[in-house]
């Protein structure tokens, strides 16, 4: 998932009421919605939507702090909307306008509270963790019948150079990765002491040297295609990989596991910028994607959770049933969420990314 991209759904056409094209600027996710959705919708209400893509959260970030982005609705994750509500980026929802509001999961929601209070400004998308998503076949060649259950498997420099030679992939991604190796040192994922972060990234810096490449979304055809054995990766990328494997035919069989020391548990949310062209628009396009039977359709194609309850018995039950999807209730004991730094260690968690992924 996550290549930048850009593509122009250039659907309807419909008029609005003064006679102007009614439009809705959307900026998301590659690989991170039905496209059969973006057209029902159209077909529907008569507005067009022109979708673009990023890859990473810098990058939407970039954007909107820029100004004049133009964008109606866009993805951001947790952390960096609450620092962009803090920044005033984006505007309150009008929640009268919303009336599939009463859908969302409210476990999630609360989750989503602590980085937007009282969910003024954004609603759940889709949330996730972080894990280990393999090669099974290679990986068995390199270490047996012992599956991946641990982070000390991959975290570990003498263990990780197992797998170097078949290619590991890592998300480019401090938050993921920090917050996980903070934890993984029996320290608080959510720590703000330049010290833990410098510890995370000295170990991470040794791993450098077993590490193909640092990227957020070329580790999805990666591994469907045998081209590396391992990623640390997001929940539902690595389920589209497995099923882009699958679809491929190609013996290559993926699977994906959250370490028994737990990991971060991540959310993506729809908000309006506070700049938004088409506010009318986009409500009304983040209440279509709150109704149940749409949510379902999303989760089908992306692999990941997503955050209006109601729709859970209507997903897919091999989707609904996988507990690296859907995990357990002993499972989300284990998963982490982190806020945002302000800008002084944001800075250095930039600063300390760099070294680990130059390996100095």
């Amino acid at each position: 998932m996550r290549i930048l991209a850009a593509c122009l759904f250039a659907l309807g056409g419909a008029m609005g009421a003064q006679g102007a094209e009614r439009v809705v600027n959307i900026f998301n996710w590659s690989d991170y919605i039905d496209p059969r959705v973006l057209e029902d919708f159209t077909r529907e209400t008569g507005v067009k939507v022109v979708y673009d893509t990023y890859d990473s959260n810098e990058i939407l970030e970039t954007r909107l702090l820029a100004g004049a982005a133009g964008y109606d609705v866009v993805v951001p994750s947790a952390t960096f909307l609450q620092r962009q509500i803090k920044a005033g980026v984006y505007r309150p929802l009008d929640k009268s306008r919303l009336k599939n509001i009463d859908n969302v999961w409210p476990e999630i929601a609360q989750r989503l509270s602590r980085y937007d209070p009282g969910n003024a400004h954004a609603v759940s998308y889709m949330w996730f963790t972080t894990g280990v998503a393999y090669n099974v076949a290679k990986i068995k060649e390199r270490i047996g019948d012992k599956p991946i259950t641990s982070w000390d498997q991959v975290l570990k420099p003498e263990n990780l150079r197992k797998f170097a030679d078949c290619g590991v992939y890592v998300l480019d991604s401090p938050e993921d990765l920090f917050s996980i190796t903070l934890n993984y040192l029996k320290l608080d994922p959510n720590s703000k002491d330049p010290g833990d972060i410098r510890r995370a990234a000295d170990l991470l810096s040794g791993l450098r040297r077993h590490i193909k490449k640092f990227h957020s979304s070329e580790y999805i055809n990666a591994l469907a295609n045998g081209d590396i054995c391992l990623a640390i990766g997001w929940a539902g990328d690595s389920f589209q990989a497995r099923n882009r494997a699958r679809e491929a035919a190609n013996g290559v069989e993926i699977a994906y596991v959250i370490p028994q020391e737990g990991t971060l548990m991540s959310l993506d949310s729809l908000a309006i910028p506070k700049d938004a062209p088409h506010p009318d628009e986009a409500h009304l396009f983040i209440d279509y994607l709150l109704r149940p039977e749409v949510a379902a359709r999303n989760t089908k194609i992306t692999n990941f959770a997503n955050g209006v309850g109601a729709s859970r018995p209507l997903v897919d039950k091999e989707i609904a049933d996988n507990p690296a999807i859907y995990p357990d209730a002993a499972t989300m004991k284990r998963l982490f969420t982190v806020t945002a730094p302000d800008q002084p260690i944001q800075k250095i968690v930039t600063r300390e990314w760099t070294r680990v992924k130059t390996g100095r």
